[in-house]
């Protein structure tokens, strides 16, 4: 393509010779922690998946031009750069044309993730339906992106803040398949348990290769979501979290906080309000979904070369 679009040659070697990549949001970088610690993380999830045979594409904009993969030098300008913004999919062309740079959501980098050609997409955790829908309406363009993306997107279940049960309702009705990675019921982010149970469940890397060749082949529209639960040792305990969420939604309503604003201010103030350790945990699972992320990768081309 032209110069709004660069992959990284690392990654496109890999892709044509249907190599293992897995790609990397970057709100993270730039709304998700603070600068340095959201470069150490990004470079730290890097290296995980390089050790488990994969390539690594942390896709995100800069000065209006899309990267699949980027520099250690990039990865740092982006995440140091305060006037970044949040780009979802259908944020793309406006930032791009307007020369900005941005942190690409869940949505934005499944889109910009399939048409690069990449299968497995590994994040934190995804959007979905906000508490208090009834009044506000607020539901994330993840999900239409999930049931839209021919991608395998392993996360963490939903961010911790939202509506869990009314979200994976969402996510049925929108033809989303939700799948446990050693787990029955939908992991919330924090702790690993919501009690929400799930019609699938898997034990290995292998098995999701096989139902997202199955599922590529059939040709049916998107993706798995592949919900892992936090690492055991890093799970924050349940009330902790809901009477964090609920002290942190309470005065983003007194402040009126919405939108965009609104998931960058709760995480930040859960990681006060926990003295810090929810960014921890958050640290922790991103670390894990790319492990798991770098496992399915492999599957997934291991499969394919053999068919």
């Amino acid at each position: 393509m032209n110069s709004i679009w660069v992959v990284k040659e690392e990654v496109a070697e890999s892709i044509a010779r249907g190599q293992p990549v897995v790609a990397f949001e970057s709100t993270v970088l730039t709304h998700g922690l603070p600068y340095p610690r959201s470069r150490d993380l990004a470079l730290d999830v890097e290296r995980i998946v390089r050790l488990r045979g994969c390539v690594p594409a942390t896709i995100g904009i800069i000065d209006g031009v899309i990267h699949i993969g980027m520099t250690e030098e990039q990865i740092d300008r982006l995440a140091g750069d305060k006037t970044a913004c949040k780009a979802a999919a259908f944020d793309i062309p406006m930032v791009v044309a307007s020369e900005q740079s941005a942190g690409t959501t869940v949505s934005g980098t499944l889109a910009i993730a399939e048409r690069a050609g990449i299968c497995v997409f590994a994040t934190g955790g995804i959007g979905g339906v906000h508490r208090g829908f009834a009044e506000l309406h607020d539901v994330s363009h993840d999900i239409e992106s999930l049931a839209r993306s021919r991608v395998v997107t392993v996360s963490a279940g939903a961010k911790a803040i939202l509506d869990l049960p009314k979200t994976l309702e969402c996510l049925e009705t929108a033809g989303v398949c939700v799948v446990g990675y050693q787990t029955r019921t939908f992991p919330a982010f924090y702790h690993r348990d919501s009690d929400l149970a799930l019609n699938h469940t898997v034990e290995t890397a292998e098995e999701v290769a096989r139902a997202f060749i199955v599922r590529r082949d059939l040709g049916l529209p998107g993706g798995l979501l592949v919900a892992v639960p936090v690492p055991l040792e890093s799970e924050l305990p349940r009330a902790i979290v809901d009477s964090a969420i609920d002290q942190a939604l309470a005065e983003a309503n007194g402040r009126g906080i919405c939108g965009k604003q609104l998931t960058p201010f709760l995480l930040a103030r859960l990681a006060e309000i926990t003295g810090g350790r929810s960014v921890e945990t958050n640290l922790a699972l991103l670390k894990n979904n790319a492990r798991v992320g770098a496992e399915i990768a492999v599957a997934i081309s291991n499969l394919t070369s053999r068919s």
